[in-house]
């Protein structure tokens, strides 16, 4: 998995890309949570380029969801594609964090 990061304003952009698993989850959960701690509150998760997200994923975007609310952040998603949609719908995800169907659209929901 590959995280790109581009910051504009006080938004943080995450893109990721590949798989979203128990291998490479620790690596997303290291990366948001630093930023959060460094005191980033806003967050777009761009998931275009991802082809998998496991429930180790999952939990990733909820612990940093739940960390985000605790100190009045948000983090929004964008551009899932068919199968991600339908594992965060399934999941019970679309009603924890919102979901935008464009990077552009999810920036001004901040």
């Amino acid at each position: 998995m590959e995280i790109i990061e581009d910051k504009k304003g006080d938004v943080v952009a995450l893109a990721l890309t590949g798989r979203l698993d128990s291998s490479t989850s620790k690596t997303f959960e290291d990366k948001i949570l630093a930023k959060i701690g460094s005191g980033d509150r806003r967050f777009v998760i761009d998931l275009a380029q991802l082809e998998y997200v496991s429930s180790a994923g999952l939990r990733v975007f909820l612990l940093a969801a739940k960390r985000l609310s605790n100190s009045n952040g948000k983090i929004v998603l964008c551009t899932l594609n068919d199968n991600i949609r339908q594992v965060f719908d399934t999941a019970g995800f679309s009603s924890i964090v919102s979901i935008y169907a464009s990077r552009g659209e999810a920036l001004k929901s901040l």
